[in-house]
């Protein structure tokens, strides 16, 4: 006997498998127009808002172009996978979901496309998931992402040189940006508000990276990550290669604030500089013994190696925290300055400036161990825990500490800053005691700040080429120098 299915299962079956189309891959360049004509279930439109109702897949010859701009909104659940090309380069594209409690599944580019994101607005989908070695996202907002396609960060990285830049992150259920514990991935962060990222309020960090590529350094520079107080797990920046690989990284000129902890370094086969970062407040979960270090550096095998310098750290729960057998550097006679400054890191009543749990000496001199004030040797020692501490820990060598210089009066015409014009960075001798740094362009915007110590400043940014400038701010005075970056 014949087994007889009835209609309305079979259409049940179909239902559901998800609708989707295909671009041609015959090396097609085109809009989200061109799509609407080729298959008009996938994307509808009414004037400039477009609507995607199908994963949409752009083929390995093919492009997809934004080129003006646009509203694109997904229905829940769908998903955009790029083998191809996908540009974006209008001046202002917001693409969110048609339901904001029905996020979209995200983006997917595959390994060997070319992605270009600039000026747009991501909202409400499932992450970036990025395998491809070309990548770019400038000038754009990601928020309200949670775990689709990308599960371990708004971005998740996989492979090559990543950049991006001048983008803000908030509000997304993972950390901003991350990468494979089994990735070799160098990205490029720069000047990106990074801000009450990982919504979950899991024990993970707002930017979130393992190893790197062995030739390429990783670089984080001039970000601002911000915590929200709330959310007492969430780190910073770590940076681990634990589970093998090199990682070769500089993090430099970031604003890191009101997290569980400010940067962590883990693992072995390391190379990092720390550098002129600004890091307070990360003390929200509040508990010594499971993190609140403004720089944590951890080599459970050996193979570190980090320099610090010219950093300010404050108001953490520890200052900077040693442990294993890291080989750190925070000031020389040769070829690091020093120039870190520290203030009210403590818990329990007491102060911690650094904590040399691990078994090697550290050199670390010509540093600031309590701010604003000329300290003898004895009271440096009482905020450095180290060998004196306990013997059976590595020492900690910090004489001579910083000079504090003070200043009555403002003649500041022999102030000067070199070289200029210059491509990345800028030395003075600050012996003004300037306490902060604007960079202004021609329009007036500041396009960089920073924090100033006394003493000689180096102060490294990207900038596009041309006349800025600068002023150096102290007590309700200024000074004001051109710059030329070419």
């Amino acid at each position: 006997m014949k087994k007889i299915i009835p209609l309305f299962l079979f259409l049940l079956v179909c239902n559901q498998v998800v609708a989707q189309y295909t671009t041609p891959g015959t090396g097609v360049d085109w809009t989200l127009d061109d799509i609407v004509t080729a298959s008009p279930g996938t994307v509808t439109v009414s004037g400039n808002v477009y609507t995607l109702h199908q994963n949409l897949t752009v083929a390995a010859n093919d492009i997809l172009r934004i080129d003006s701009d646009l509203t694109l909104k997904i229905d829940g659940g769908i998903r955009v996978t790029v083998f191809g090309s996908f540009f974006v380069t209008a001046d202002e594209v917001i693409i969110t979901t048609t339901d904001s409690s029905q996020p979209f599944d995200g983006f997917r580019f595959e390994e060997l496309s070319d992605i270009n994101i600039q000026n747009s607005t991501i909202e409400y989908g499932g992450g970036l998931q990025v395998l491809t070695e070309t990548f770019t996202l400038n000038n754009c907002t990601v928020r309200f992402q949670n775990s689709g396609v990308a599960t371990g960060g708004a971005i998740t990285l996989s492979r090559g040189i990543p950049v991006i830049s001048n983008s803000t992150f908030m509000n997304n259920l993972n950390p901003a940006i991350s990468s494979a514990a089994n990735a070799n991935v160098s990205p490029q962060i720069f000047g990106n508000h990074i801000e009450a990222n990982n919504q979950t309020n899991n024990n993970r960090p707002q930017i979130n990276l393992g190893p790197s590529r062995a030739n390429d350094t990783l670089r984080i520079v001039n970000n601002t990550i911000i915590g929200d107080r709330d959310l007492i797990m969430a780190g910073g920046i770590a940076l681990a290669n634990l589970t093998g690989g090199s990682l070769l990284a500089v993090v430099v000129g970031n604003t890191i604030q009101d997290n569980r902890y400010g940067i962590t370094i883990i693992g072995p086969t390391i190379f990092v500089g720390i550098k002129n970062n600004i890091i307070e407040d990360n003390d929200t979960q509040g508990d010594p013994m499971q993190g609140g270090s403004g720089i944590n550096l951890n080599a459970p095998t050996g193979g570190q190696t980090v320099f610090v310098s010219e950093n300010q750290i404050r108001r953490n729960l520890w200052g900077i925290t040693i442990q294993g057998p890291v080989d750190a550097n925070l000031g020389d006679d040769a070829n690091n300055p020093g120039g870190n400054v520290f203030a009210d890191n403590g818990n329990n009543g007491e102060v911690f400036a650094m904590y040399n749990n691990g078994l090697n000496t550290i050199l670390a001199k010509h540093n600031c161990w309590i701010e604003g004030v000329e300290i003898t040797l004895e009271e440096a020692e009482e905020v450095i825990f180290h060998k004196v501490d306990d013997p059976s820990l590595g020492e900690v060598i910090f004489d001579p500490v910083c000079q504090f210089v003070a200043v009555d009066e403002f003649d500041f015409d022999s102030f000067v800053l070199y070289p200029n014009p210059t491509q990345d960075a800028v030395w003075f001798d600050n012996s003004f005691g300037f306490e902060k740094l604007y960079i202004r362009d021609l329009s007036g915007k500041t396009v960089y700040e920073s924090l100033l110590i006394p003493g000689t400043n180096k102060i490294e940014f990207i900038l596009p080429s041309g006349l800025y400038f600068t002023e150096f701010a102290i007590s309700g005075k200024s000074v004001v120098r051109k710059l030329v970056v070419k």
